[in-house]
């Protein structure tokens, strides 16, 4: 039996608070690590899977998301940060009952969708997901790279951080639960060098707080920065681990954010653009 209990509705008002605190717009990280602090969300709960490597939380709070659009009071750019419209900005709190029948009702003539007591529902797949905000391509390809062997996502690893401007990124040798997989130089400006050490992971679920703390101690004291790529995602423990104060500074590459960043550069990830012909009536009573 799961231990997130939430249903999608009952992350209508934690959403919208999110972004007030947050100045108004947000990622998606962003927004679900507000959630769960200000919910005060157990591991057991935050960590429970829907499916594959997503949670029920970040499942149910996409959907949240969805209504919330529907009804006016958020928008999304194609680069995934979400933000409050004018009337979102003026609106602190919903009533959630009054939301969902409002999208769902805007929507029935689409889907012919028949308009259910809130109380009773427990299916999110009325309606459709915004475009930007589906999941399931990020499922796929996250499986596949899953099925790689170590050697293969480590070389892919290697090839992401080339295409992202990194220079001699390098795979050191055999993978070691706390050691170094690879490293490489970040130029910026072409003035400033980082010094980069990666490691190159594949979890399944969820990765912790201690994985961090080992891969760090791997670290000499010559490295500017660290960094974490994997296919799972990192516990809010982890990821404040992560950034600690006096420490050298690790980033974190999740599953999400990998699949997101080959989509971007078109490596193993292509989008295909469906042309949508509309027909004008009146261009033709007119002619």
């Amino acid at each position: 039996m799961g231990s997130f209990k939430y249903k999608f509705y009952d992350l209508f008002n934690p959403t919208l608070t999110a972004f007030h605190s947050l100045g108004g717009s947000a990622s998606v990280s962003e927004i679900e690590d507000f959630v769960i602090e200000n919910m005060n969300l157990s591991d057991d709960e935050v960590n429970d899977i829907h499916r594959g490597t997503t949670t029920k939380l970040s499942y149910r709070l996409r959907w949240a998301r969805n209504y919330l659009k529907n009804y006016g009071l958020l928008e999304n750019s194609s680069r995934g940060i979400w933000a409050l419209t004018s009337i979102g900005l003026k609106t602190v709190e919903v009533n959630p009952n009054v939301v969902t029948k409002f999208v769902r009702d805007k929507n029935k003539k689409k889907r012919d969708i028949k308009p259910l007591e809130i109380e009773k529902d427990n299916n999110e797949n009325d309606l459709e997901l915004d475009s930007y905000d589906s999941d399931s391509w990020k499922e796929e390809a996250l499986d596949i790279i899953k099925k790689i062997t170590a050697s293969g996502f480590e070389r892919l690893c290697q090839r992401l951080l080339r295409e992202l401007g990194f220079k001699n990124v390098e795979v050191t040798g055999k993978p070691n639960d706390g050691g170094i997989d690879g490293k490489g130089i970040l130029r910026l400006g072409g003035i400033l060098s980082f010094h980069v050490v990666f490691q190159a992971k594949r979890y399944k679920d969820t990765v912790g707080s201690e994985i961090i703390r080992n891969f760090r101690g791997s670290l000499s004291a010559k490295i500017d920065k660290g960094l974490i790529i994997s296919t799972g995602r990192f516990t809010l423990e982890a990821k404040k681990e992560a950034q600690r104060d006096g420490a050298i500074p690790i980033d974190l590459i999740d599953g999400d954010e990998l699949v997101e960043k080959l989509k971007e550069l078109k490596l193993g990830l292509s989008i295909e653009l469906i042309e949508k012909i509309f027909v004008d009536p009146k261009w033709f009573q007119e002619i």
